[in-house]
């Protein structure tokens, strides 16, 4: 399992055989906050005056933000000249007017993906090939045998069964990362079915799609990695290809990345 290392102070090179995944926290002050709200979209800004409460609303704008910071260093362009299109189940890509003729041909090939749970948001960012990533808190109270037998495959429930009581929650949660850090990176939502396919779950084993049998090919297309996002949280990032490095890092607002 991959833990994330200490902002670097610039950001890195985004390698054709790299993927980076950034860790965030989301519960900021006023005024970071205010920093990263100057560089949002006026669609941005009007979805987040829509949040009732204050910590969401705030959630919201340090996600959007960050995702443009990060997204602005890598290509060497402003955040607030991002534009993002989304792809037919809400996959968000770049739009080809965020950049121009300088950064474009990066921008053509960059790929990524966010998730946030509980205050902490992830971010996944490849060259060349799709990504996924999920975040989730771990909850007892979700983590039941009622959920497992509703989106789990045969052979997960039966692999998480077996394990001892003290350790399912935990496992419970490697499956639901991994699963939906694999959907996310399809780019097809809820159109492919949970017990469509089979990941890895134990505790000590590695990480890994086992089976998908909606397309077999699909197995040795994709690989997966669980990641560390920190006590009470699970993580996943999932790729095209088997050829590439994870590089994992936590994301600082002070340290100017945007």
């Amino acid at each position: 399992m991959t833990g994330f290392s200490a902002h670097p102070g610039v950001l890195p090179a985004l390698g054709r055989g790299e993927v980076h995944v950034w860790w965030a926290a989301l519960d900021l002050d006023t005024q970071r906050v205010a920093h990263l709200a100057d560089s949002l979209s006026p669609d941005e800004r009007a979805r987040a005056e829509r949040f009732h409460f204050d910590r969401d609303r705030v959630r919201f704008i340090a996600a959007r933000g960050v995702l443009r910071a990060l997204l602005g260093g890598y290509l060497g362009v402003s955040p607030p000249a991002l534009a993002f299109e989304y792809g037919p189940h809400g996959k968000p890509a770049l739009a080809a007017s965020s950049t121009g003729a300088p950064a474009a041909a990066l921008a053509a090939e960059v790929r990524f993906n966010v998730s946030h749970s509980t205050g902490v948001a992830l971010y996944a960012l490849a060259r060349g090939r799709d990504v996924g990533v999920d975040v989730e808190g771990l909850r007892g109270d979700f983590a039941t045998d009622e959920i497992a037998d509703r989106f789990f495959s045969p052979a997960e429930r039966m692999a998480l069964r077996a394990l001892p009581a003290e350790a399912r929650c935990a496992a419970f949660f490697a499956c639901w990362t991994r699963k939906e850090a694999y959907i996310k990176a399809r780019g097809v939502g809820l159109s492919l079915a949970l017990d469509a396919f089979d990941v890895s779950l134990a505790p000590g084993e590695p990480a890994a799609l086992l089976a998908t049998r909606d397309d077999p090919a699909a197995r040795d297309h994709w690989s997966l990695r669980a990641l560390d996002p920190g006590p009470g949280l699970a993580g996943a990032v999932v790729a095209e290809g088997r050829d590439w490095a994870l590089r994992c890092w936590s994301w600082d607002e002070e340290s100017g990345t945007n």
